[in-house]
């Protein structure tokens, strides 16, 4: 038989259905404790006992009534990255020179997937692993992408656009404005 305490001062007893016995105590005399036991036995007869104190006391195990305090959690025990090693972790990820075209889509899907928008040198060193692998269409993807990711701030994709500028003049990656899809 298996005893359980519940947060509310219940402790229950169950044993494969058979016994079910209920007790409270709150901070009332003794004399006022509310005891119940119900014995269940299938179909065949049901009974309800009430016992007295002392007989309530010997099914339960004594055992001192604890309050719990309210709990706080912790859900990292780990170090915070801050900006700077973020941007890094991830110029240095597609800075990678046997970095192949899987892990380009699989390293864009992972930053994309965050709750931001990427910064211009870690655009810049994806579109410069886009030129190595000679894979345009994962370069104009990631400008896609980038656009769609800021959403509704207008300002944030014309600023990833002029601080990519150079860069994209350089590998000779035109925006998808230029090659006219952002209208389709």
């Amino acid at each position: 038989m298996a005893w359980r305490r519940h947060s509310a001062g219940f402790v229950q007893s169950r044993d494969h259905g058979a016994l079910v016995v209920s007790f409270r105590r709150s901070r009332v005399p003794l004399s006022s404790t509310y005891r119940t036991v119900s014995i269940q036995c299938g179909n065949m007869f049901r009974a309800v006992f009430r016992l007295s104190a002392s007989g309530a006391r010997s099914l339960t195990r004594s055992r001192p009534c604890y309050s719990a305090p309210l709990a706080s959690r912790c859900y990292s025990h780990g170090k915070v990255e801050t900006d700077e090693e973020f941007d890094s972790r991830w110029v240095t990820y597609f800075s990678k020179p046997d970095l192949d075209a899987w892990e380009l889509r699989k390293g864009m899907n992972t930053l994309i997937g965050y709750d931001l928008v990427p910064e211009p040198k870690i655009l810049d060193s994806a579109l410069r692993a886009c030129r190595r692998l000679n894979d345009l269409a994962s370069a104009i993807r990631i400008l896609e992408a980038v656009k769609d990711k800021a959403g509704p701030h207008k300002d944030i994709y014309p600023y990833l656009i002029q601080e990519l500028k150079p860069t994209l003049t350089e590998l000779g990656i035109s925006t998808p404005e230029e090659l006219g899809i952002d209208k389709l």
